[in-house]
């Protein structure tokens, strides 16, 4: 067991919350002792809902271990059921609860509550976390409601374009998209309108604003698109096998993906492919142009941004999206890619073998800031925790995942997703850029007259603070650093740098200064290191 600051996901029993808080007429009750109730601050404070998540918690104390903690899991159950009258009921345990062995889930069970269906989820605490919990509680909830309606043994699979015999509009489910997720409600608006534009309709998005009585409309759909692989994954996967439903895995994050996106669907239902995504004479298709992204990108004002260096971590849906815009359709160059989604490793290794990079599957956020020191990119892509260890290194970020904060959850429209979605990413990835162009300015023109001392930036400590924080930060190993030093000379060639290299500057030539076997690096030593390692 390791103490830490910071976690990327939860415990499992916050992933089936967030299924429970994303539907409606859906109840979820906790056997977990006081103080792990504590989840409703994620729905009010950083989703900013205008209402507590539809949990009933046992809440049982230490002085409840002597007595009958089953009683009290019962009477929490009915006392639930009668309050809110769910339509289908949740039942499970904390990671503290599920010590005690109650089997909340049987007891409901025995309650005798006639037709309500009641799931009970095992959902392995000091095994697995929030995204799995999530998924799992998904899949349990869809397959108990969906049971009365599977096919039996050896009955033909639907044909996925069965919507033209019957004289309608081919129709999809969008599944995955939940609260706490990254952009979802956006996203999901964004993909209805996209599909619309194509005469295709949604039947059925969930869990988000689903009801029971929607999931057990999933089998009328012709086939099935898996937004978000993390929750939806398994259940997607058991949709095909068990009812034959097709399903459309692109994930439209960025224009390639989302041109993929909807070319693989056309193909899954039959639909003729129109002529603005048909490849052009020089590859591209019409349609990408219904995004700014690839206009923007290839204008002169962007034409720095080429060959940028950045590194991305996140879930692992976010992440290989983001490597992929990054070095396919902005220029930059990848560094580093990972992913705190073991569920979805292989993935995330695939994309960065393609970079020729060797992915960093962790969930441990200083190994990650660690790699983003020993990377030195020009920009982080990442999530919550990133931002911080960005700011500490005195390098731009921009949030492209959970876990977020509340400014990561906005009032505006900004999805990830579609053609919109694109122009949103090109500028929250350019602008930390720009501003780190400007922090560079800022930098170069410190010692004018017209700067007083003591001049601050968006990053904190101006220009050279990038440079104390890249030499401080406790997630770089500067043991091999301590023989050397540097002289006020060469300390003020180097804050001439700019900020977002000068780490790796300071780096090169202390390896340079060792070799030549150099007590003190001045100027000149400075000068010679940059002639040798531009040779």
């Amino acid at each position: 067991m390791e103490l830490t600051l910071w976690t990327y996901e939860g415990p499992p029993h916050v992933g089936a919350m967030r299924i429970a808080a994303s539907m409606e007429g859906v109840h979820y009750v906790l056997h977990a002792p006081q103080g792990d109730t504590y989840a409703d601050l994620l729905f009010t404070m950083i989703e900013r809902r205008d209402k507590r998540p539809p949990v009933t918690y046992t809440t049982f104390q230490a002085r409840d271990l002597g007595g009958d903690t089953a009683e009290l899991v019962k009477r929490s159950i009915a006392d639930a059921v009668e309050r809110f009258k769910p339509e289908a009921l949740l039942v499970g345990e904390s990671c503290t609860a599920e010590l005690i062995q109650d089997q909340p889930g049987a007891l409901a069970a025995g309650m005798g509550f006639g037709e309500l269906p009641i799931v009970n989820l095992e959902l392995p605490a000091y095994s697995k976390k929030e995204n799995w919990g999530a998924a799992e509680t998904f899949y349990q909830l869809v397959r108990s409601l969906l049971k009365p309606q599977l096919p039996t043994p050896g009955a033909p699979k639907p044909d996925p374009a069965r919507w033209r015999s019957e004289g309608r509009r081919p129709r999809v489910n969008l599944l995955g998209p939940t609260l706490l997720g990254f952009r979802c409600r956006d996203d999901v608006r964004e993909i209805s309108q996209l599909l619309a534009s194509y005469g295709i309709d949604v039947a059925v998005v969930a869990p988000l604003g689903a009801r029971p009585a929607d999931l057990q409309r999933i089998p009328t759909a012709d086939a099935n698109v898996c937004l978000y692989p993390e929750v939806a994954g398994t259940l997607c996967s058991w949709l095909e096998r068990q009812f034959g439903m097709v399903c459309a895995r692109t994930v439209p994050i960025g224009i390639g993906a989302t041109v993929s996106f909807l070319r693989e669907l056309h193909s899954l239902l039959d639909l003729e492919l129109p002529a603005e995504l048909q490849p052009g004479a020089n590859g591209v298709c019409e349609a990408e142009c219904r995004s700014r992204l690839p206009w923007y990108s290839r204008s002169v004002d962007s034409t720095y941004l080429t060959g940028k260096r950045v590194f991305v971590f996140g879930d692992a849906t976010h992440a290989i999206a983001a490597a992929r815009i990054a070095s396919h359709e902005l220029g930059f160059e990848v560094v580093g890619l990972g992913s705190y989604s073991r569920e979805m490793a292989r993935e995330v290794r695939a994309a960065a073998s393609e970079l020729g990079l060797e992915a960093l599957i962790s969930d441990d956020y200083l190994a990650v800031e660690a790699a983003i020191a020993q990377a030195a990119p020009e920009l982080v892509l990442g999530t919550q925790m990133e931002r911080h260890s960005a700011k500490r290194l005195g390098i731009p970020c921009s949030v492209i995942s959970t876990p977020l904060h509340v400014q990561d959850v906005p009032a505006r429209y900004a999805p990830q997703m579609g053609w919109e979605g694109a122009n949103v990413i090109f500028d929250s990835w350019v602008h930390p850029l720009m501003m780190g162009l400007e922090e560079h300015l800022i930098g170069m023109f410190r010692h004018d007259f017209e700067f007083v001392d003591g001049h601050r930036s968006h990053l904190g400590d101006g220009a050279a603070a990038g440079d104390k924080l890249t030499t401080e930060s406790p997630a770089v190993d500067l043991t091999s650093a301590t023989a050397l030093a540097w002289s006020a000379e060469g300390e003020a060639e180097l804050a001439k740098i700019p900020f977002f290299v000068r780490g790796k500057v300071r780096k090169n030539t202390e390896a340079f200064a060792r070799e030549q076997g150099l007590a003190v690096i001045d100027s000149e030593a400075l000068y010679e290191a940059k002639a040798h390692f531009s040779r």
